[in-house]
């Protein structure tokens, strides 16, 4: 007698798609086009008047925005979490997250860029909460390793007003590694992207006072960009769960491709 793998034994389960399934693939294809929109566009204009600034700041300070976004991450990929629980467990919808990265940009961008980079750990953790809220409205377990580990292949999509924005599918239905070493290794592929994207935020950021509103708009950019990218990758993972990874990431691809 042949024992099914693991595979097989999926196989069996996953429904084919039907109409409904393939509306929401639509729809999620639909959102992750308009993930950009009019205002990322913008800070996208705003950012790229203002980068040369930063292009001219000595080394130590990229290396510097780089390392703070390492260890950004990581820390979020804890404390995150652990807000979840509590009174911290109330304060849980996309509405109240773009508030409070408005809010922390804010602040922020009050002192130009030595303020606003002790603001990005506090973006970085706003935004990592909002995905995991997402996530979890999806039905997965929000602390979960595993789940925390999805919300870090988010940060890795591209970013606003870069060639190859969007969720990257490899890693929608990918059995990612749940040890520290894996978490770091997650890290080490996703932050240089990360930072590229805080370095265009920074940019708007750099004049002290003005930088304020600059922070308080690109911060509720960046949580809305992120939180649309979330339901993405996250709503592909429900509908694999049921459909299977390949059928259901050919016909996203198919609907993203109809859209062009």
């Amino acid at each position: 007698m042949t024992i099914p793998d693991d595979h097989a034994l999926v196989a069996q389960t996953c429904q084919p798609l039907d109409a409904v399934a393939s509306a929401e693939l639509r729809a999620l294809a639909l959102r992750q086009r308009r993930a950009r929109g009019i205002l990322i566009t913008a800070i996208s204009y705003v950012g790229g008047q203002v980068e040369d600034s930063i292009k001219l700041l000595p080394k130590p300070v990229a290396r510097q925005i780089d390392e703070i976004t390492r260890k950004a991450l990581l820390r979020s990929f804890d404390l995150a979490a652990k807000s979840r629980g509590g009174m911290g467990k109330s304060i849980g919808s996309d509405r109240v997250h773009r508030a409070m990265g408005t809010l922390t940009g804010a602040l922020g961008g009050v002192g130009g860029l030595p303020t606003a980079l002790a603001e990005l750990p506090v973006a970085t953790t706003v935004i990592f909460r909002a995905v995991l809220h997402v996530a979890e409205t999806y039905g997965e377990d929000p602390q979960s390793v595993e789940t925390r580990m999805q919300c870090l292949a988010v940060f890795g999509a591209g970013g606003p007003g870069s060639e190859d924005d969007g969720i990257n599918t490899a890693f929608f239905g990918a059995r990612l590694g749940l040890s520290g070493a894996a978490v770091q290794g997650l890290i080490s592929k996703v932050a240089p992207k990360f930072a590229a994207v805080m370095s265009q935020k920074l940019a708007t950021q750099t004049v002290p006072i003005l930088g304020a509103a600059a922070g308080a708009g690109t911060n509720y950019a960046f949580v809305d960009y992120y939180v649309a990218l979330a339901h993405v990758h996250f709503g592909l993972r429900k509908l694999a769960r049921a459909h299977g990874e390949t059928a259901v990431a050919e016909a996203f691809h198919a609907a993203l491709a109809d859209q062009t």
